[in-house]
């Protein structure tokens, strides 16, 4: 779990800076993202989006994806998302003291605020949205507009995510089960 967080927080190369179980996550972390990016139901996904706006469509995409993910839940999980974040949430308060410092920082109110179970309202995608938009430098209201594209096509992208989800498990099973047995 912290390593699958952490390849969004830990930079460049991570070899020697956690435990080999963390860094090999991160690893596949990455992988899972490359895959995500390169598959065609996310990349025809993106072409829901404003020309102008298509650049910023990944990050909308998977703030979106986690909303739907936490509305389906149960299709993908036999544990409930209460039990599954409350654990993550353990996880992250047990590990603190090897996570990067900008997550160190954000993961107490990630925590009080429970970001990964607001995710099943959409309110939640525009709050997250917003945040990101607001840290950067330039373009952050081209990235908070792409919520319009997500708003008009939001049926299209959600029956997208429900086609991809089960291949990117296929996927990410298969990758894990190959760098575990090496």
């Amino acid at each position: 779990m912290l390593g699958a967080l952490l390849g969004d927080f830990a930079k460049a190369d991570v070899t020697g800076k956690f435990g080999l179980e963390i860094e090999r996550e991160i690893r596949i972390h990455r992988k899972i993202d490359a895959y995500t990016d390169s598959h065609a139901v996310v990349m025809a996904a993106r072409q829901h989006f404003d020309p102008i706006r298509r650049r910023y469509a990944g990050i909308v995409l998977d703030m979106f994806y986690d909303h739907v993910l936490a509305q389906n839940w149960s299709r993908y999980c036999e544990t409930p998302l209460d039990d599954f974040v409350e654990n993550f949430y353990r996880v992250l308060r047990e590990n603190v003291a090897v996570l990067p410092e900008k997550l160190a920082h954000i993961a107490p109110k990630m925590i009080e605020q429970d970001w990964l179970g607001s995710y099943r309202d959409y309110a939640a995608v525009e709050l997250a949205v917003t945040r990101t938009s607001s840290r950067l430098s330039r373009n952050g209201d081209l990235l908070r507009d792409g919520l319009m594209d997500v708003q008009a096509n939001y049926t299209a992208l959600g029956n997208g995510f429900l086609e991809f989800f089960p291949d990117l498990i296929r996927f990410t099973d298969a990758y894990r089960a190959s760098v575990t047995n090496e």
